[in-house]
């Protein structure tokens, strides 16, 4: 899906990007098309949440060693967006009510 994801930045204000973080075989794959995302220029003012999922699964990395191997904090650092992170269980519901606050701020804010 990745290669289409461009049309439909269109007016887009915010983007949720989301990490499985029970699977860091597939970290590199994921970080590549964050930086795609993050060097497009259709979302250079976009508020950004990356979501840490599953993170009720059982998994041989922490998310903080994971965050690490990306070098996210050179990404937030680097980046044009302001980049925020969460760490999340879609499915047990585990930090959703974080998701929805961010949501809430950043429409709220680009209403000024």
């Amino acid at each position: 899906m990745g290669p289409i994801w461009s049309s439909y930045f269109g007016n887009c204000h915010s983007l949720l990007f989301m990490m499985d973080a029970a699977n860091p075989t597939q970290l590199s794959a994921s970080c590549v098309q964050l930086l795609g995302l993050l060097s497009a220029e259709q979302l250079a003012e976009a508020s950004v949440l990356i979501l840490f999922n599953k993170i009720d699964l059982p998994c041989y990395m922490t998310v903080d060693e994971m965050k690490s191997l990306i070098r996210l904090p050179d990404i937030i650092a680097c980046a044009k967006q302001n980049i925020t992170t969460a760490e999340i269980s879609a499915q047990k519901g585990t930090g959703l009510s974080e998701v929805l606050r961010w949501l809430q701020d950043t429409h709220r804010t680009d209403r000024r």
